[in-house]
Order: structure tokens, then C-alpha cells, then sequence
């Protein structure tokens, strides 16, 4: 989830920031720090998702940071990115997952 959610928010990031700068004819270049933001996350989630997703696990905590700018995308309307947040944050607290991190950072 946290994969497929990281290369939505670097396409939703890239895609709200070429609108902005072209559709303002380049005014709204002093914008590209905020609509940035999402593609930025992506990176972020991506590169955690890939470390979850590594064959021997490597040792490696829950990101509620992630997690919890995951959630703070709805701000951008991305509420597939938001979900996964939510799910994400629902999932740490599992007991199974808790004991999975336990695991692998021993």
C-alpha cells in the first residue's frame, strides 16, 4: 500500500505542480514549494515501502510520520493516499505487526 500510494502522491505532486506553473503562465512558479510537497512524501513513502518489502528484513521501525502525512494529503484532495494513512496508522497498532517489528529489529 505504502508503494503504490508513494508513486500516486509523485504523480498527483508533479501534476498539481505543472498545472499551477503552466496554467498561470508561469506566475505560480512561487507556488511549486507547496504543490510540491505531495511528490516529495512519495519519495519517502517509496523508499520505506521498498526497505518493508526487502528479502532478508532489515531491521526497520513503523513510520507513523508516514503514516500520519499520508493522512495530511487530503489536504491535496488525494484520499487514496489519506486512506492508506489511515490503514497504515490501524495496522501499527495490530498486536501481530507490533510483534513482526519486534522480530525484525532483534
Amino acid at each position: 500500500m505504502t508503494l503504490v500510494s508513494g508513486g500516486l502522491n509523485i504523480l498527483a505532486g508533479l501534476g498539481l505542480t505543472i498545472a499551477v506553473v503552466l496554467g498561470t503562465f508561469f506566475f505560480g512558479i512561487v507556488c511549486v514549494p507547496i504543490t510540491i510537497l505531495p511528490a516529495i512524501l512519495g519519495v519517502f513513502e517509496i523508499l520505506y515501502g521498498v526497505k518493508l518489502l526487502a528479502v532478508p528484513p532489515k531491521p526497520l521501525k513503523p513510520s507513523q510520520a508516514i503514516a500520519i502525512l499520508e493522512i495530511a494529503t487530503f489536504l491535496y484532495l488525494n484520499v487514496i493516499s489519506g486512506v492508506v494513512g489511515i490503514l497504515a496508522m490501524v495496522f501499527y497498532n495490530d498486536p501481530e505487526v507490533k510483534k513482526y517489528f519486534e522480530i525484525i529489529n532483534s
